[in-house]
């Protein structure tokens, strides 16, 4: 997978075919995706996206499902 560029980040990787609205879109996604969330069961800050839609706690070790691309618990 390409490091894409300092300015576009990940989606630089897609070049200027998909149009800038649409890499902004998917660069908000990426980052939410890819960074740590907090775990329902122990609160920790150690969930990660194994799949789509499947969460894994480094911590404890508690596996769940949710949203496709973050984990979405009641308002978020």
């Amino acid at each position: 997978m390409s490091s894409g560029t300092k300015k576009a980040g990940s989606t630089g990787r897609l070049g200027a075919k998909y149009g800038v609205s649409v890499r902004r879109k998917i660069g908000e996604v990426e980052k939410k995706q890819k960074r740590n969330h907090e775990c329902p069961q122990c609160t920790h800050v150690k969930v990660k996206r194994v799949s789509t839609g499947i969460y894994e706690c480094k911590h404890c070790d508690y596996k769940y499902a949710s949203g496709a691309y973050y984990p979405t618990m009641g308002d978020n």
